[in-house]
């Protein structure tokens, strides 16, 4: 048995011993909990990250597109070359307009990755796809986008915005601005597309 000062000197010792384990422990539990919520978060990132490279990997072996291969972004619609037509600014036209009612749904002309939803001056409200062959597919002079963000896979045909007059086309009828870019060059687009 103790002698009464060592029991007493004991009591407060022990509640140190029991008191931190008690805080360890529940700092055990916020770390598991914070961790808990964080890797489905974590896992997930990765998961698409590396989905999202194995799609490009994929997309660059396959072939550029060749004459008459793709659909039109609007298929109802008749298609006239405007390829390299005089711009303002002594530019020319680096892609092809088809013009539809606004709001027509526009449809993308290939299966592959997008990389941008957003605006840019000229272009107004545009979307970028890069699709087989690492080929860039540009849709301009949108009135809205559909449901889609950057790094989300699209197929041929699924509707990527809807037709519209933004950007330096305020004012004209409404129409897409379609345009294909490949090795960063614009090629005309006209004779990819398939004739109605």
């Amino acid at each position: 048995m103790l002698p009464v000062n060592e029991h007493q000197r004991a009591k407060p010792m022990l509640l140190r011993r029991v008191l931190s384990v008690l805080i360890r422990a529940a700092v055990l539990v916020m770390l598991l909990f914070i961790l808990d919520k964080l890797l489905p978060s974590i896992s997930q990132q990765t998961q698409s990250f590396v989905v999202s490279k194995w799609q490009q990997l994929s997309l660059l072996q396959q072939a550029l597109p060749t004459e008459d291969s793709l659909p039109s972004p609007l298929p109802e619609q008749n298609l006239t070359d405007t390829w390299g037509a005089a711009r303002s600014q002594g530019r020319s036209h680096e892609g092809i307009d088809i013009f539809a009612a606004r709001g027509t749904p526009i449809q993308s002309t290939t299966q592959g990755i997008v990389r941008k939803v957003g605006e840019n001056n000229l272009g107004g409200r545009v979307v970028v796809i890069v699709g087989p062959g690492g080929a860039g597919h540009y849709y301009a002079h949108l009135e809205d986008y559909a449901d889609i963000a950057p790094n989300d896979w699209v197929n041929a045909g699924d509707i990527i915005g809807y037709v519209g007059d933004s950007g330096n086309a305020k004012g004209t009828p409404p129409h897409v601005h379609y345009g294909i870019y490949i090795n960063g060059s614009a090629v005309n687009p006209y004779p990819f597309l398939q004739k109605n």
